[in-house]
């Protein structure tokens, strides 16, 4: 690993809140991503990462599923409580059961351990893009006819309106919170609105993967921006993937 990786931001260093209980693996995750410019605080168990989180500011948590005293599912529970900040969970098992977890507390995306360090930096800096995302211009409007929307437009579907400028959303005027994963999310689709989605190019435009991901991060993002905008919002075309209704 080179430590003349170049730091993720010009203007300061990226805040990294890392949650892990094996001091080894914790302490080598640390220098890893101290060496490709982030700035880590760590802790050792769930209260004690989550009173960090409380008392100072990050940019993007790591934490692993399995933790003392307040395991990672928790913690992310109580994170998404009172911030949107992107959540990356680790997880020592692939069985799914910590993955679907995971996603269903609020969590952006997974890793299984061990991990190489450049597949977490990878998803890091993914991570940070959806947080700082601005859309490019959509390939045809709301309706699907005439020229692209720009990038401060406001596109209105029944009781959804979505400002793609501002990248703020509001269901019956009332405003919606949604992560930077849900958000590019509903962008993707409200660029295409009838248009079938599969969910292998979700993964690849939402979250960046340049292989084959695990297609659960996209049903689980799915559910929850149904949750927050409606069930009837996003249809499942079975065997293929999602699409957005006009």
């Amino acid at each position: 690993m080179s430590s003349s990786a170049p730091a993720p931001s010009s203007q300061r260093p990226v805040r990294v809140l890392l949650v892990e209980d094996d001091d080894l693996m914790r302490r080598s995750f640390a220098v890893a991503l101290e060496r490709y410019g982030y700035q880590v605080k760590a802790a050792a168990d769930g209260l004690a990462g989550l009173e960090l989180f409380r008392d100072e500011s990050f940019d993007l948590l790591i934490l692993d599923v399995m933790l003392p005293g307040l395991d990672g599912i928790g913690l992310c529970r109580r994170v998404r409580e009172a911030s949107l900040v992107p959540v990356l969970m680790m997880s020592a098992r692939g069985d799914g059961l910590d993955v679907v977890a995971g996603l269903e507390a609020g969590a952006d995306d997974y890793v299984v351990k061990p991990v190489d360090t450049f597949v977490l930096v990878a998803r890091i800096r993914s991570l940070l893009r959806r947080a700082t995302y601005a859309p490019a211009p959509a390939p045809g409007s709301a309706t699907g006819d005439g020229p692209p929307p720009s990038q401060g437009e406001v596109l209105v579907f029944g009781d959804l309106t979505i400002d793609t400028g501002g990248l703020e959303v509001s269901v019956s005027g009332s405003p919606v919170a949604l992560t930077p994963t849900e958000l590019k999310l509903l962008l993707e689709f409200v660029a295409r609105p009838g248009i079938v989605l599969e969910r292998h190019t979700l993964l690849r435009d939402v979250w960046d993967y340049g292989w084959d991901g695990d297609s659960r991060v996209v049903d689980l993002c799915v559910q929850r921006l149904r949750k927050k905008l409606g069930r009837d919002r996003i249809e499942t075309v079975r065997g293929f993937g999602y699409k957005f209704r006009r």
